[in-house]
């Protein structure tokens, strides 16, 4: 115990609890996801999920964390650190709403035409709860 006198509260809380109140930027967002499997860097989809991602509130980044992820929190570090990369693939059913591997972080994201449609869909999954073969 002596040794963690050299941690202040707020970091000992950070390296065991990680990001309590996550946040990102688009670009943070740009570097540390990868596109696969139907979806790349340059993919409109791709971006249009960038987008969203970028102009999530808290909750929603707490909410969306803990659907594509399994745990609400980001590790110290942010989005840098956490592993395996969040993955986002395409998923070819596009009225369907997204769908994740959270052990592996891999997102199933449908190439919705619109960010409104995207936006709804995958904040509407993150709310839902239960379990879904996918």
């Amino acid at each position: 115990m002596d040794r963690l006198q050299i941690f202040t509260p707020h970091e000992l809380r950070l390296v065991l609890c990680g990001e309590q109140a996550p946040s990102w930027t688009r670009e943070e967002v740009l570097k540390y996801t990868e596109p696969k499997y139907g979806y790349d860097r340059e993919s409109p989809g791709y971006h249009r999920f960038v987008n969203v991602m970028s102009d999530m509130t808290a909750d929603q980044r707490k909410a969306f964390l803990q659907f594509a992820t399994g745990c609400s929190s980001l590790p110290a570090g942010g989005l840098a650190n956490l592993h395996p990369r969040l993955t986002v693939v395409r998923k070819d059913e596009e009225g369907s709403f997204p769908s994740v591997n959270t052990c592996v972080h891999y997102l199933k994201l449908p190439d919705y035409p619109t960010e409104e449609m995207l936006r709804e869909r995958l904040l509407g999954a993150t709310v839902e709860k239960g379990f879904h073969l996918n």
